[in-house]
């Protein structure tokens, strides 16, 4: 079967895998913050160590980029700043008072929105109350913070690098300006340019571009031109999504243009691969499902070392069982169960205010969600997985390698002696390996399309 062939056969909505189980399938909705807080107690029972991850939302931006699917409010209104920072003091508050002891912070990730929507005075108070400092020592935690490149300033740049940050992502999709337009996101070469240099001047060393393939009136040529101009600028991670068409869950924010606009199929899947080609010949190596990191940078060393790990956040060097979510619309995972917050600035600092953990839904997983959650996990990490050898898992291992037969017969896994591997061949399919695993794909009836396209 060709290349063509195949992406007929599996380009078929599936999840990202973010969480196992995936958020449509969570069953604790609501989830009241009673639950919430009984869980996070049983997990430090469980768990020795007292390390989080810390993902800050900033919901804020000026301005509505259509091709996003992140929750977020637009507003130019920048009075909103003080007390949205207030808000979410408050809620790690209540979080260390239900932890009843001071956490280890081993990674914090400012998220958006538009992160530097902000003032970087507010960002800096809201760190140094976080961490109860003047600074921390980026080798005892890492920082890092997504950028819009038309609204981060030098003092963005210096303010969070001279408290300990030196991770910043920009988000550049692509360069061609029939595209910009198409989604509303305009920024020139030389903007992006400009600030990578300088944020590379002020000491940063591990700078992400955010590229997209599949938006819409992308072309080869175009997209050809995007690939080389961010390799003169040679960022030290480089993460390549597929663009998720989902209008019909986000509204009419992915509206702006007609599906005839979207490059298909075969079409997009060349625009991954020409990028794929031109980044690894040009000394990136290929992370996880959609990342690309140079050699020496930590991505690479932890992919390398098997010490990869993946969360709300994406892909990260930190593997930590425990992520809090703070801001609206945020996820916290404390392993055995996940919890959202309200999903409305309002509600959120309404909850908040009042003393309450703002949570809305969430799902507390069984030991079978644990183990199908590792091996998914390992997936699209490493790529292979053990299967649990244990009779109460064997009639559920029988299921998953016959829902993985169709991609043992196309050569794009293999399974020996208990390991399932996805083959180099099988790589753009690992979505379509991990949905083998997945129980709730395989026991519900799903009657409206709930995923984006695999490929």
């Amino acid at each position: 079967m060709n290349n063509v062939e195949l992406l007929q056969k599996y380009n078929i909505p599936g999840p990202r895998y973010t969480s196992y189980p995936t958020v449509p399938f969570w069953k604790n909705n609501p989830l009241s913050e009673t639950e919430w807080k009984e869980t996070i107690k049983k997990f430090i029972h469980s768990f020795e160590h007292q390390e989080v991850s810390l993902y800050i939302h900033l919901p804020f931006c000026e301005n509505l980029c259509t091709f996003c699917g992140c929750h977020k409010r637009i507003t130019k209104n920048h009075q909103v700043e003080e007390p949205y920072i207030d808000t979410l003091l408050k809620e790690w508050e209540l979080y260390k008072t239900t932890f009843q002891f001071e956490p280890s912070i081993k990674e914090l990730h400012f998220g958006g929105g538009t992160p530097t929507f902000f003032q970087a005075s507010e960002l800096i108070r809201l760190l140094k109350r976080i961490f109860n400092s003047t600074s921390i020592s980026p080798e005892t935690c890492e920082l890092s913070f997504e950028a819009h490149p038309g609204s981060t300033s030098e003092t963005h740049l210096k303010e969070l690098y001279n408290f300990g940050f030196r991770r910043v992502s920009f988000g550049i999709q692509d360069y061609d300006f029939e595209v910009q337009k198409a989604i509303h996101r305009v920024q020139s070469f030389e903007l992006v340019s400009n600030v990578h240099l300088l944020a590379q001047k002020i000491g940063y060393t591990s700078i992400n571009h955010d590229l997209v393939y599949g938006l819409p009136k992308q072309t080869m040529v175009a997209f050809q031109n995007t690939i080389d101009l961010t390799l003169q600028l040679k960022p030290e991670r480089i993460a390549l999504y597929s663009y998720a068409h989902v209008p019909w869950i986000k509204g009419t924010g992915q509206r702006g243009y007609s599906e005839a606009d979207l490059p298909q199929d075969a079409d997009k899947r060349a625009l991954y691969e020409m990028a794929y080609e031109k980044l690894l010949a040009n000394g990136y190596i290929a992370i996880g499902m959609d990342h690309f990191a140079l050699p020496n940078d930590s991505l690479t060393l932890a992919f390398n070392t098997r010490k990869l790990h993946r969360n709300f956040m994406g892909y990260t060097t930190k593997s930590t069982n425990w992520m809090i979510g703070l801001g609206m619309s945020s996820i916290s995972d404390c392993w055995i169960g996940f919890a959202q917050n309200d999903k409305t600035v309002e509600s959120y600092q309404e909850q908040v205010n009042k003393g309450i953990i703002p949570v809305f839904r969430g799902h507390l997983l069984t030991e079978t969600e644990l183990v199908i959650r590792k091996h998914i996990l390992d997936l699209m990490c490493h790529f292979e997985t053990q299967l649990t050898e244990n009779q109460e898992f064997e009639s559920i291992n029988l299921e998953i390698i016959k829902r993985l037969q169709p991609l043992i017969e196309d050569e794009l896994v293999i399974v020996e002696n208990g390991t399932v591997q996805i083959l180099q061949k099988g790589l753009p399919y690992v979505r379509n390996a991990c949905m083998a695993f997945d129980q709730d794909l395989a026991t519900n009836v799903i009657g409206q399309q709930l995923f984006s396209k695999t490929i």
